[in-house]
């Protein structure tokens, strides 16, 4: 069940745990490269700023970016700021998204993300939870996929793989963690295909932050799935 103020609740202490391990590095590392393609650690901070704001712009009814060239830009801008700028810029904006997301709403609202994206507005607080969790991994400074809190992976994996139902070119999936939960995601072409293994390995594939070494695949190859 979705509880958006229990989201937010989470986003403020993954927010604190994020600027707790940055606070350690240095100009060094921060410009230093992160697991994404052509990011370093400064672009992955700028766009964290950024996009809170982004998501203030989503909760009054503007659009989230300009334009795909002004997010770029944005944080193109941002990246290779000092890291005090860095720290302030992410807990300021934290601060924003939050105090614009608690305001007494009509949770059940649609709202329209990047891209065109519409969801239900009480469904915003834990796609920002996503931003910051995953992104903290992506820093690639000690925090893992099996460090993530287990129910947010439990409910990624969930988001995950109803993102996925339908997907054309995708089998249809069995998902298995080995602590006992299971979902079906993919398409309806083809035959079923079983994936099977710990629930952060699972997360790790299905959100492109991992080559899987540990799951297990039966009935075909696993497959490849469409990019986020």
């Amino acid at each position: 069940m979705i509880d958006p103020l229990h989201d937010l609740d989470s986003v403020r202490e993954a927010t604190v745990r994020l600027l707790s391990a940055v606070e350690s590095l240095d100009t060094a590392a921060l410009a230093g490269p992160s697991r994404l393609p052509g990011w370093s650690r400064g672009h992955i901070l700028a766009h964290l700023s950024r996009n809170a704001d982004a998501l203030v712009n989503v909760f009054e009814n503007r659009p989230m970016y300009a334009s795909a060239e002004a997010r770029g830009a944005d944080i193109e801008r941002d990246a290779d700021r000092p890291l005090d700028v860095h720290l302030a810029d992410v807990r300021d904006s934290d601060a924003r998204f939050r105090s614009v997301a608690g305001l007494p709403a009509d949770w059940e609202r649609v709202v329209t993300l990047r891209n065109g994206v519409t969801d239900r507005a009480a469904r915003v607080p834990f796609r920002r939870l996503v931003e910051i969790e995953l992104h903290h991994v992506d820093l690639d400074i000690g925090y893992e996929l099996e460090d993530l809190p287990r129910d947010f992976v439990l409910r990624e994996i969930d988001f995950l793989a109803d993102r996925f139902t339908g997907a054309a070119g995708v089998p249809p999936v069995r998902l298995a963690a080995d602590s006992g939960q299971t979902w079906t995601t993919g398409g309806t072409t083809g035959g079923p295909v079983a994936v099977e293994g710990p629930a952060p390995e699972l997360l790790g594939w299905l959100a492109g932050r991992r080559t899987p070494t540990a799951l297990t695949v039966s009935g075909g190859p696993l497959p490849a799935l469409p990019p986020l």
